[in-house]
């Protein structure tokens, strides 16, 4: 019974460590909590207040205020049910797949990598966790990666694509054209994205719509800043082509601040690589050099539930390295 009982937290340690590196790394808070908490410093006073009762621009200030913080909130509500949804992160991803498809393919992977673990003599216990990680955490962790891999490609290019507007703009072009000439001359994905944003208008759907589309295929928040500044510049009318070099360029700072921050913890990143490398690095090398002195690890049940334990912590050291060097801003 005890045997069996140690062979169980072995198995469930093997599957709670992987799936929670592969969710540690898929995942992670949103960031839009600090701009709508600095959209509310700045226009979050209350309406009582006497000093806000200065003028009608005042007034007017105060209503554009209020109309930014709600469409920020709106669109944290609208990531957050997109971040949540598996179809969305598909789409995200650039993937074709349903979401079946997707779960019947993680479900064929975790079944041949139980069917392989069991083949090598691995304990059935054991063979079934690694199988059920393999079906839940690997696939979601794959996922991740791809989201994480194209919503960077898209904002890469995103500051570009609002220089071609602005140029447009100024040489008398409207708008939709200038959304057809991203689709035609920017790298993919954005290339992909504004194309489908063009079909959408073309099929009816207003700017607005097409905007929500497209933040629902892609939740950055570049997007959702463009779709303020066009959603504001319809209802209060302006200088289109200036506030969108704004946008440009405020773009441009956030990702030299990006860079920046990146270079910085550069240090911090290679450290956390090498420390949650090096304890099974150490071990393989036991392995490989002196198989007789780790073979008790594997052969012994005290040395089952040391690996198990270790497993855990080693999972819960790596998951709060990543969260301590993963920045949002």
């Amino acid at each position: 019974m005890s045997q069996t009982l140690l062979l169980i937290l072995v198995g469930v340690f093997g599957f709670v460590v992987v799936a929670g590196v592969g969710w540690a790394f898929a995942g992670g808070a949103s960031s839009q909590r600090n701009v709508i908490k600095r959209a509310q410093s700045i226009g979050g006073s209350h309406p009582r207040d006497p000093r806000r009762r200065a003028g009608p621009a005042a007034l007017t200030q105060e209503a554009r205020r209020r109309q930014i913080l709600n469409s920020l909130r709106d669109q944290e509500r609208k990531q957050k049910r997109a971040r949540l949804a598996l179809g969305s992160k598909l789409r995200q991803a650039g993937l074709s797949v349903s979401v079946q498809q997707f779960w019947m393919a993680a479900s064929v992977l975790g079944a041949l990598v139980f069917v392989l673990a069991f083949l090598v003599r691995v304990n059935p216990f054991v063979a079934l966790g690694l199988g059920a990680a393999c079906a839940f955490g690997l696939p979601l962790w794959i996922l991740g990666f791809l989201v994480s891999r194209r919503a960077k490609q898209f904002t890469a290019s995103f500051s570009d694509a609002m220089d071609i507007v602005v140029r447009g703009i100024k040489s008398g072009l409207p708008v939709h054209d200038c959304l057809k000439i991203i689709g035609r001359e920017t790298p993919e994905p954005l290339a992909g994205e504004f194309r489908r944003l063009v079909e959408n208008i073309a099929m009816g759907l207003t700017l607005d719509q097409a905007l929500d589309k497209l933040y629902e295929s892609m939740p950055t928040s570049e997007v959702r800043f463009f779709s303020i500044v066009m959603a504001i510049q319809q209802k209060t009318g302006g200088n289109l082509a200036e506030a969108l070099n704004n946008l440009s360029t405020v773009l441009r700072s956030r990702k030299l601040m990006r860079e920046k921050i990146k270079a910085l913890s550069s240090e911090a990143t290679a450290s956390a690589m090498i420390i949650g490398a090096l304890p099974p690095g150490v071990v393989i090398l036991i392995c490989v050099t002196t198989p007789s002195y780790m073979a008790p690890m594997f052969t012994d049940h005290r040395g089952w539930l040391m690996l198990g334990g270790s497993a855990f912590w080693m999972g819960l050291g790596i998951f709060v390295m990543s969260r301590m060097i993963n920045f949002k801003f």
